[in-house]
């Protein structure tokens, strides 16, 4: 297995791919261990004369910040830091999202400026290498000072508490620790506050969303094109000069994926009876191409943020400098997570307004798509359940960053609500992916009614790979298995290279 070395070097989606696929293992690189080294050194050297109280260092926290600890009780404080701030509730964090939670709070402390221990950082790595992956649960954070409760969950089987997975059960962390002959890590001056502080729980869950959204965007126009030769679809709206008297870049790209699609197909060629036709194909440059739009912003702010130092207070060893301010607050994160869950709904919206035409007996298709009615239902219940998940989405696209509450009595007057934008984000894209597949599911049932004619060779390559999964529908049967089936395929078929 390859090595992902932890360096200064900026990471971009496709390591975040890497990660989710575990395809890398990782290690710190030289000049990340300097930088952790030397950060720690200073903040060591500054306490040993340091009569003054440094935020989070020699005080306590939050609205607790003018009591001021004394130098014997500090490695104390932070171990009472983590162990009162693992208050998590609700469900588990998936496990994939932990470990993309451990990455990234590695690769946010391997800057240099949290004054951790070199030998904490690589605990983190050997949980990460060994999948070592602690329990943490979904509820907790206000999205601002970090992700507290969830990485605090994250952080406590570093000293020996809390629950963690390994090869497949349920453990407690100090049997992991006492199997790999590792002792509890002693936590330092400011470790605690380093580990708790930060995005990694919203960044972790946002990384994810962006890089199946990404996907998923490609698999709506694929699947889209698909339900436009089905429903004898027109190719104008796809047209280039459309799109250019209107250049929004995700309207291009669309269209231009549509035309790639389609080329060369029997179907979008031949005469049509029809003018024009309904929004749900008419429009798909202008809606997917929003869609697309708002994710490419929402990576532009992920990539920032999986890039950056988010905890506090934050060290310059260089500058002789320990500044108390906010990276920690998640509001460059929850609004575009709403913002991404919209987007994402809106991709379900329209998919399932085309399942619908496709099993409404327009323009020679048979009603609900079944070839004896009446004695069979067809594709009637997709669509319904297809309509109930896209009203979920819609109430899971209420913003969470319009809310907040004011907690530590009153020091943190205003939090973000991003860990609650996060979780609902992932909702939505598990969602999106369960309606594409029942689109998926009815276009390639109704395309069989428009034989012999074909359609072009990317979506009969599409067809013919989706039906070694799922068959036609000749007599009613057991559909949910065929949309589960239709669901796993999106993970299992690649994509066309040249989609946008």
């Amino acid at each position: 297995m390859p090595t992902h070395k932890i360096s200064s070097t900026h990471i971009d989606f496709s390591t975040i791919r890497n990660i989710l696929g575990g395809e890398y293992q990782l290690a710190l690189s030289e000049d990340a261990i300097q930088r952790i080294n030397k950060c720690r050194d200073y903040i060591d050297q500054r306490m040993q004369s340091q009569k003054e109280p440094i935020y989070g260092i020699n005080t306590g926290f939050g609205a607790l910040y003018d009591k001021t600890i004394s130098h014997a009780d500090l490695e104390t404080l932070q171990k009472n830091l983590v162990m009162s701030h693992a208050c998590g509730a609700g469900d588990e964090v998936p496990q994939h999202i932990v470990k993309l939670m451990l990455f990234l709070k590695i690769q946010g402390l391997s800057y240099g400026n949290s004054g951790v221990q070199l030998e904490t950082v690589q605990r983190l790595v050997d949980f990460f290498n060994y999948d070592i992956l602690p329990v943490v649960y979904q509820q907790g954070s206000l999205g601002a000072s970090g992700d507290l409760a969830p990485l605090a969950h994250l952080c406590l089987p570093l000293l020996g508490l809390g629950e963690v997975y390994y090869k497949g059960a349920r453990k407690q962390a100090s049997d992991i620790l006492e199997r790999h002959n590792w002792k509890p890590i002693n936590l330092k001056s400011k470790e605690g506050l380093a580990l708790l502080n930060g995005t990694q729980f919203m960044s972790s869950y946002g990384s994810w969303a962006i890089t199946e959204s990404q996907n998923l965007s490609k698999w709506a126009d694929l699947i889209g094109a698909l339900s436009l030769e089905a429903y004898d679809g027109r190719p104008e709206p796809f047209h280039h000069l459309i799109q250019a008297i209107r250049p929004h870049k995700g309207q291009i790209n669309t269209a231009q994926n549509f035309r790639m699609l389609l080329e060369g197909s029997e179907l979008i060629q031949r005469k049509k009876q029809h003018v024009q036709d309904p929004y749900s194909f008419r429009c798909i440059p202008q809606v997917h191409g929003a869609s697309k739009d708002a994710i490419d912003y929402c990576a532009f702010a992920f990539f920032n943020e999986i890039n950056s130092v988010t905890d506090n207070p934050t060290v310059f060893p260089d500058e002789n400098l320990i500044i108390s301010a906010g990276n920690f607050h998640g509001q460059p994160l929850a609004l575009p997570l709403d913002f991404l869950a919209i987007a994402l709904a809106e991709l379900g919206n329209i998919s399932e307004r085309r399942t619908y035409l496709l099993i409404s007996g327009q323009r020679g298709l048979p009603p609900f798509l079944a070839a004896n009615a009446g004695l069979n239902s067809g594709f009637m219940i997709p669509q319904y359940t297809a309509a109930s998940i896209v009203s979920q989405n819609k109430q899971l696209c209420t913003p969470a960053s319009v809310d907040s509450i004011v907690s530590s009595n009153g020091q943190e007057d205003h939090v973000s609500m991003g860990a609650n934008a996060a979780t609902k984000s992932f909702r939505v894209v598990e969602n999106l992916k369960t309606i594409l597949a029942i689109e998926l599911y009815t276009a390639a049932q109704a395309l069989e009614f428009r034989r012999p004619a074909k359609s072009s060779a990317a979506v009969e390559k599409l067809v013919e790979a989706f039906r070694n999964h799922v068959s036609f529908v000749a007599e009613d049967r057991y559909m949910a298995i065929d949309i589960a089936a239709s669901r796993a395929f999106l993970d299992s078929y690649e994509l066309p290279d040249n989609l946008c």
